[in-house]
C-alpha cells in the first residue's frame, strides 16, 4: 500500500522513471490522471485544468483573479462546480492527492505531492536532479525535439515549477531533507534509479 512521489527538475526523467516504477510494482502512475480527477471534481474540461496549471502563480493568473467580479464568483461557486481558478485548483489538488495516497499503490508525479504527503507513513519521496544541459539533451532524445525547442521547454517548465511552489508557500522544494532519496540522473541510468527506488520500497515492506 505504498505511495511514491517523484519530484524532479524538468527533463530529469520523472515521467519515464515513474512509469517504469509503476509498471514494475503494478501501481497506478498518476500524472494526467490527476488532471482528469480535478476536471471531474470541478466539472470543467481537462484543457481548463491544464491552463490553470500552466498559469499558476503568474502575473496573468493574479490579474485575472482581480478582474473577475466577486459576486459572479460567489454565484458560480455556490455548489463549487463548473468553475476552476488557481485557488480552487490547489484545494482540489490537496484532496485528490491525499485520497490517492490513502488508496495506496500509486506513483504520483510532482504537483507538490512531497509536501501534501509529507507526514504520510507509507509515502516515499524521491527527487530527480540533473544539469540544464543534460535535461535539454534528455528532452531532445526522448521527445524528438530540436535543441531550441527543448531549451525553451526546459526553461519555461523550470519557471512554472517555481511559480507553483510559490503558490503553495514553498521555496525549499529542492532541499534534500524533504526526500527519502535524491537521485542525480547525470550519474545514474534510469534502470539503476528504478532499482534504487524499488529496493527502498521493498525494504520497508519486509
Amino acid at each position: 500500500m505504498a505511495v511514491i512521489t517523484i519530484s524532479r527538475q524538468f527533463g530529469a526523467g520523472g515521467i519515464t522513471l515513474g512509469k517504469m516504477i509503476a509498471e514494475e510494482l503494478g501501481y497506478i502512475f498518476a500524472d494526467n490522471r490527476i488532471i482528469q480527477l480535478v476536471a471531474e471534481a470541478a466539472n470543467v474540461s481537462q484543457g481548463w485544468v491544464e491552463s490553470v496549471e500552466k498559469e499558476a502563480g503568474t502575473k496573468l493568473s493574479r490579474a485575472i483573479s482581480k478582474i473577475v467580479a466577486q459576486k459572479w464568483l460567489d454565484r458560480i461557486l455556490a455548489d463549487e462546480r463548473g468553475y476552476l481558478d488557481e485557488k480552487l485548483y490547489l484545494d482540489y489538488l490537496v484532496v485528490i492527492i491525499s485520497q490517492m495516497a490513502e488508496e495506496g499503490n500509486v506513483v504520483i508525479l510532482g504537483r507538490g505531492s512531497q509536501y501534501i504527503l509529507n507526514d504520510h507513513p507509507d509515502a516515499f519521496h524521491v527527487l530527480l536532479v540533473n544539469s540544464f544541459e543534460n535535461r535539454v539533451k534528455f528532452m531532445m532524445e526522448h521527445y524528438d525535439l530540436t535543441r531550441s525547442k527543448a531549451m525553451n521547454l526546459v526553461t519555461n517548465e523550470d519557471r512554472r515549477r517555481t511559480s507553483l511552489y510559490k503558490r503553495l508557500g514553498k521555496q525549499d522544494y529542492d532541499n534534500p531533507q524533504l526526500y527519502h532519496a535524491v537521485l542525480n540522473m547525470s550519474r545514474l541510468s534510469l534502470e539503476k534509479a528504478k532499482d534504487i527506488v524499488l529496493e527502498m520500497v521493498k525494504e520497508k515492506a519486509n
